[in-house]
């Protein structure tokens, strides 16, 4: 049987983040049934040490030990709620892989997440991050998130407003330390609605001889995109894409877009914004394929660092830093990182 929950001291946290990068925590929680948060949560062991809760891994970045203790969420139930019709919810555990959830949800014929395929990490995560890709962000398919209040000591329902989603940002992730997120619910559809609008899409369920793509063909061409594009965290360290695109204003955009016609400009998230293709700035800077030492730049795409097998989080955290200085000192545009660093101060 399963404990419902467990706690290991001087924990390493190697094989818990996906760039492979060494650290350790003082103390690593494990909790499986999360009505026991309160409990596990105050046993004296952790009584006035920061807490880090960690999913999979893949959206951070150890520069260094962590500060306190480590919070695993472990339960990984996913259920299809009560209801009837077109209109489905899908209820997750925090602790559900969230490829898992992907692949799950188009088992069973279910529309809404099949773009967020592939992409590692935990159920729990992906609200924080609002992870997104292919034209598709997570936020717009979540009903409500569960969570435990840190600052009430109480077990919470925030509904989609009260999330305030944005581009690779959200609510969590503006108030670190408030929530531990325990379940996301999920709004899904029997009908298939395919969203092809991102390059490449298309093409590649073309090439793949499927004219009327459901979610299932739909996650299989975005599985076939990821896997040629970006290196499998199980053979090389990464976390994916290391930056955001950046949203500038307007008038920026139009005066790198005159100076250079390959660069690609995106609607920002407002009238007077448009979005950059970070990967474009980078490799442009010449970065592509750079590697110093263990620590590099991936050569299939700009965005993403790899550890070739033993740089430090320091060394990656250090080369993202010089990265970004030379996007900033050539076309005067900010970089900032999707993964959440530890240990360091961007």
């Amino acid at each position: 049987m399963t404990a419902l929950y467990q706690l290991v001291r001087d924990a390493d946290l190697t094989r818990r983040n996906t760039f492979g990068v060494p650290a350790r925590a003082p103390w690593l929680l494990q909790v499986n049934d999360a009505s026991l948060l309160p409990e596990a949560l105050g046993l004296p062991q952790l009584r006035g040490l920061p807490l880090l809760p960690l999913g999979g891994g893949s959206n951070l970045l150890f520069a260094g030990d962590a500060p306190g203790a480590v919070l695993v969420m472990g339960g990984d139930r996913i259920e299809l709620l009560p209801g009837d019709g077109d209109a489905v919810r899908v209820r997750a555990e925090a602790g559900a892989e969230w490829h898992g959830l992907v692949m799950w949800s188009v088992g069973q014929g279910l529309s809404g997440l099949e773009n967020l395929a592939l992409i590692p990490g935990s159920v729990g995560a992906a609200p924080i991050q609002n992870i997104g890709a292919y034209g598709v962000g997570a936020g717009e398919r979540i009903v409500a998130v569960e969570a435990w209040d840190l600052g009430a000591q109480a077990f919470v329902r925030l509904d989609r407003d009260a999330c305030a989603f944005g581009y690779r940002d959200s609510a969590f992730k503006r108030q670190p330390g408030r929530w531990i997120v325990t379940a996301v619910e999920f709004a899904l559809s029997r009908t298939a609605a395919p969203r092809l609008g991102y390059a490449g899409l298309a093409e590649e369920l073309a090439a793949m001889g499927v004219a009327s793509p459901g979610p299932r063909e739909t996650a299989e061409a975005v599985i076939r995109i990821r896997r040629r594009k970006l290196p499998d965290p199980a053979q090389v360290g990464n976390a994916g894409s290391f930056f955001k695109n950046p949203i500038v204003p307007r008038a920026l955009a139009e005066s790198l877009y005159q100076a250079h016609p390959a660069l690609p400009v995106f609607p920002g998230d407002a009238e007077d914004t448009r979005k950059l293709s970070a990967a474009w700035l980078i490799d442009a800077c010449g970065w592509k394929g750079r590697r110093e030492g263990d620590a590099g730049v991936s050569a299939g795409h700009a965005l993403v660092l790899v550890n070739h097998g033993r740089a430090t989080g320091l060394q990656l955290l250090d080369l993202a830093r010089r990265i970004a200085a030379s996007v900033q000192e050539r076309f005067g545009v900010a970089l900032e990182p999707e993964p959440r660093v530890v240990g360091a101060d961007w």
